[in-house]
């Protein structure tokens, strides 16, 4: 998506570069019954928690400026990853 001002649209439209056709185009036909044992799948859907942490670690990050929290998160998963190598999950 862009901005545009609208002499850049009046002109993108004398141009014939707007598409101003509001029906969708007829897409490919799907056979009967192809959505009936469709599933949703969240693979990454995160878990949320009250986690407690000493005043030093919560400040240490907190310091580094915005994104604290996304810093936090990929030390953990890196512990996380250094402990299950080699390991069935």
């Amino acid at each position: 998506m862009k901005r545009a001002s609208l002499e850049e649209i009046k002109a993108m439209k004398a141009r014939g570069e707007l598409i101003t056709d509001r029906e969708p185009k007829a897409g490919e036909e799907l056979p009967p019954g192809f959505w009936d044992e469709a599933k949703m799948i969240d693979h990454h859907a995160p878990t949320s928690v009250h986690l407690k942490l000493e005043p030093e670690v919560f400040d240490f990050f907190k310091s580094q400026g915005k994104g604290h929290i996304t810093r936090m998160q990929n030390v953990l998963k890196a512990y996380v990853r250094a402990h299950t190598q080699g390991k069935a999950k």
